[in-house]
């Protein structure tokens, strides 16, 4: 007999959420080693809180929650509140029964810092293929015919200015470095705050030889209000002319020293302060942003074409 499809919603359930998750699942141990950490932990928590006024929101469960985000790759707070509200898995971890109710997503708010960042910029593949980049007075060798046809690079000088992509225009040859190959690419910039190694301004730009820079001076200047702060960054932007105009947009520059074979714009003023060396050390937690961004996000080789779509994604 065919069963139809009509909803029936029960007055009340007596299947918990624990009933719902696989005996094998592996959050199960996982869990056990959580609450066994939250155990000893505890002491410490009840330190922080008040002995009077209303229950707060259980610390274990707020930490069971981030962990779940770190383990499933949900990219906000927004969208971890959001999964509690009907993922029965999550629920059942973080300790939530059926009909709790969940916390609003500013429980998780943080307090960023307004003094201290870095910025940094990253490689992106474009979408489109290396034959694909042609002479833009349409001479050259074409690729054979077919779906892939073979096309013969040898002796060919190739560059930005005299040739474009067929596929994406907007995507520039770029090499990442000496002995790296060149790629049809986009360049991505993030800045961070340094307290909670939070994204605050993304951009992304055309590969050139000068976008990080460039960038970062747009993010700084975009920055709300105008009391001075600190920039962490690699050696790639130890430039003078960068430099001076940090200090333009009262910016402390922390950046890394580049002694290779010339003098670093970072003088003394500003290296003998016990501060900088902490924000070159701190800074080089912006790259877990571009490892989870490549690794977990997909967006090592993005698959949208036009300088447009492909900001759009890293927004």
């Amino acid at each position: 007999m065919r069963g139809w499809d009509a909803r029936s919603e029960a007055l009340f359930s007596y299947v918990s959420c624990e009933a719902r998750v696989p005996k094998d699942h592996p959050l199960r141990p996982i869990r056990r080693i959580v609450d066994g950490a939250l155990a000893a932990l505890s002491p410490e928590f009840a330190k922080l809180y008040g002995k009077f006024g209303r229950p707060s929101i259980p610390p274990e469960r707020l930490l069971r929650a981030l962990l779940l985000q770190a383990f499933y790759s949900v990219r906000s707070e927004q969208q971890l509140v959001e999964q509690l509200n009907y993922n029965l898995l999550f629920r059942w971890f973080v300790g939530l029964s059926l009909d709790a109710e969940v916390w609003d997503v500013t429980v998780f708010t943080k307090m960023l810092s307004d003094d201290h960042f870095s910025v940094d910029g990253t490689l992106i593949e474009a979408w489109a293929s290396m034959k694909s980049f042609r002479c833009k007075d349409g001479s050259g060798e074409p690729p054979a015919p077919g779906r892939n046809g073979e096309r013969d690079f040898h002796g060919e000088k190739r560059s930005n200015e005299t040739h474009a992509s067929t596929t994406d225009p907007d995507a520039r040859l770029y090499r990442k470095g000496p002995g790296q190959p060149a790629k049809l690419a986009y360049l991505g910039h993030v800045l961070m705050e340094n307290r909670h190694a939070l994204v605050v301004d993304t951009r992304l730009s055309l590969a050139t030889g000068t976008a990080e820079r460039e960038a970062a001076l747009e993010m700084v200047a975009d920055r709300p209000g105008n009391h001075r702060i600190t920039l962490g960054a690699d050696k790639a932007y130890d430039v003078a002319e960068f430099v001076a105009d940090l200090r333009e947009h009262k910016v402390t520059p922390h950046v890394s020293q580049n002694t290779t074979n010339r003098r670093s714009a970072i003088d003394g003023r500003t290296t003998r302060h016990p501060g900088y060396a902490v924000g070159v050390r701190v800074r080089k937690r912006i790259e877990e942003v571009f490892g989870w961004t490549k690794a977990s996000a997909g967006f090592r080789k993005t698959h949208h074409r036009g300088l447009a779509r492909v900001a759009g994604c890293l927004r």
